[in-house]
C-alpha cells in the first residue's frame, strides 16, 4: 500500500514559526514533525510515500530528499498554488495509483497504525475519528455503532486528519482545482460508503505554536519514562 501525507498548507496559525518554515517541517524534540510520520509508515511497511507541497515546498523536497536515508521512496506532488485537501489529492493521483492508500496531514500526531482499520471493502474511505478536543468540541461527524459516519447525530466525534481511501473518492474531480475534502465525504456518506474508525489513542491537532510546545513536552516527559 501507498501513503500520502498532505503537506502543503500555509499553517497560517502557526505564525510566525512558518514565516520563513513550512510547517511540517517544525520540530519536534530532535525531528521534523513530518519525519515522525514518514518513520511510523516505514514501521508498518509502507515505503512508497508521496507528499504533496506548495507553501516553501522546495525546503521540504530539500530536506527530506528522495527517502533514502529514511528506508522509503519519497515522490512529490507540486502545486504551485495550495489546491486544499480533495483538490491535492486528486492532483497526485497519477503517483498513487488506482488502490486503496493511507492519508494523513502533515500537522497531526497520533499513534495508530495504518492495519488498525482493515480492508476498505466498498467503501470510498475509512476515517480515523477521535474524541473532540477543546478547541473543536462541536465536533464533525457521528460515528454509528455499525461504523457508518453520519453529518447528523450524537456523540459527535473529530476527523484525526487520517484515513484509509480510495482513490475513486476524487477521482472525479477537475485536477488543478483547489477542492475542500468535506463535500467528497458527505457524498460518499449519502451513498452509505463512508467508515469511521474510533481511535482512543493518542492524538494531537498541532495547529498553534502552543500546542507544538505541548506535544513536545508530552514526548519529552515519555522518553524519561
Amino acid at each position: 500500500m501507498k501513503a500520502m501525507i498532505l503537506a502543503a498548507g500555509r499553517g497560517s496559525r502557526m505564525r510566525t514559526l512558518t514565516d520563513h518554515c513550512p510547517k511540517p517541517l517544525l520540530r519536534v524534540g530532535d525531528r521534523a514533525l513530518i519525519e515522525y510520520h514518514i518513520e511510523r509508515l516505514y514501521a508498518a511497511g509502507i515505503t512508497d510515500i508521496v507528499i504533496n507541497v506548495s507553501y516553501l515546498g522546495g525546503q521540504i523536497m530539500t530536506a527530506l530528499g528522495d527517502g533514502t536515508r529514511y528506508g522509503v521512496r519519497l515522490r512529490y506532488s507540486v502545486e504551485p498554488t495550495a489546491l486544499e485537501t480533495a483538490g491535492g489529492i486528486r492532483h497526485a493521483l497519477s503517483l498513487l495509483g488506482d488502490e486503496p492508500f493511507w492519508l494523513v496531514n502533515a500537522d497531526v500526531w497520533c499513534d495508530i497504525t495504518p492495519d488498525s482499520l482493515g480492508p476498505l471493502g466498498d467503501d470510498l474511505a475509512r476515517l480515523v475519528m477521535v474524541d473532540p478536543p477543546d478547541h473543536h468540541r462541536e465536533g464533525d461527524f457521528y460515528l454509528d455503532e455499525t461504523g457508518r459516519l453520519h453529518e447528523q447525530g450524537a456523540p459527535r466525534l473529530v476527523y484525526a486528519g487520517m484515513a484509509l481511501m480510495h482513490p475513486s473518492l476524487v477521482a472525479d474531480l477537475a485536477d488543478n482545482t483547489p477542492c475542500p475534502l468535506r463535500p467528497c465525504l458527505i457524498d460518499a456518506m449519502q451513498q452509505q460508503r463512508l467508515g469511521g474508525h474510533y481511535h482512543k489513542g493518542q492524538w494531537s491537532d498541532i495547529g498553534t505554536p502552543e500546542r507544538l510546545a505541548l506535544l513536545e513536552q508530552q514526548l519529552a516527559h515519555q522518553g524519561k519514562d
